[in-house]
């Protein structure tokens, strides 16, 4: 990765828009909305961003959202690049590069996922507790540039434990608006298995990664995740469940129904965002 493209990058954004930002959010499939309640907003499309490559999945609206939620200063990515679009790794985690150089020490990961956890049903959330990398590479493969981060970066916690406790008291408190009992009514602990698409997974594939621990599978966050990490910002996952994974029920797996669910969950997503956005910020 190129020091330089990511600081080319990161230059043009702050020409439009000079305040310091704390978070920032990715949005995946399904999730775009919550860049729509970004208030004062400066909205950038990804071509108009130096280095910058453009989304080419639907519900991926390919631009940079910035400006306040909770009166906090946010970067809010509406729709991410993928690996499986043909970009390479180099591409796919520039733009948390970018973050990174903005000075931005917090990065919140979301996704559309498939469960493979009876327990953990569409329409869910998952709080990723660590992952399982089966893209079959790793981005910080290469040349190492020691003003990203050190060559070989501890992985012991990806995903920042400070971060879920506040999203777990977070989940409880809206659970108990809403008189649920308590938050894991809706926001689940698991182990994110991101493969590199595009194809869904077969039962047989399911059935072992299953075994490997897993309980959620995609193919994207990993990634950025493991990008923030090298740069040392803290990290918080979300999975929005979308399906069960091949096999767990009959018929097939379809994007569209991944879109449908995201949207059902719009609400009590964006809300739980909202709120940990204010915490940590």
């Amino acid at each position: 990765m190129s020091y330089d493209k990511a600081a080319t990058a990161a230059e043009f954004i702050r020409a439009r828009f000079p305040e310091a930002i704390s978070t920032a959010v990715v949005l995946g499939s399904g999730l775009g909305a919550f860049g729509n309640a970004v208030e004062n907003a400066v909205s950038i499309p990804y071509e108009e961003i130096p280095g910058f490559a453009r989304s080419t999945v639907v519900g991926h609206a390919g631009r940079l959202v910035l400006g306040k939620v909770s009166s906090i200063n946010v970067a809010v990515q509406q729709g991410r690049f993928h690996f499986y679009e043909g970009y390479d790794m180099e591409q796919v985690i520039l733009p948390t590069r970018t973050f990174g150089l903005l000075g931005i020490k917090n990065l919140i990961v979301t996704n559309a996922a498939g469960s493979m956890n009876s327990d953990m049903p569409p329409g869910s959330l998952m709080l990723i507790t660590d992952h399982l990398n089966c893209m079959g590479v790793n981005p910080l493969r290469g040349a190492n540039d020691e003003r990203f981060g050190p060559r070989f970066p501890d992985m012991t916690e990806v995903y920042d434990r400070e971060f879920q406790r506040i999203a777990d008291e977070e989940a409880n408190a809206i659970a108990a608006e809403r008189g649920q009992e308590s938050g894991t009514d809706f926001l689940h602990r698991g182990i994110y298995c991101a493969l590199s698409g595009p194809t869904y997974e077969t039962p047989a594939e399911v059935r072992m990664y299953r075994n490997f621990g897993a309980d959620a599978v995609g193919m994207s966050t990993v990634p950025e995740a493991v990008t923030a990490r090298h740069m040392g910002m803290r990290t918080l996952g979300i999975s929005c469940i979308t399906n069960l994974a091949a096999g767990m029920v009959d018929g097939e797996i379809d994007h569209s129904h991944v879109m449908d669910t995201g949207a059902q969950t719009a609400e009590v997503f964006g809300e739980l965002l909202r709120r940990i956005i204010g915490r940590i910020g």
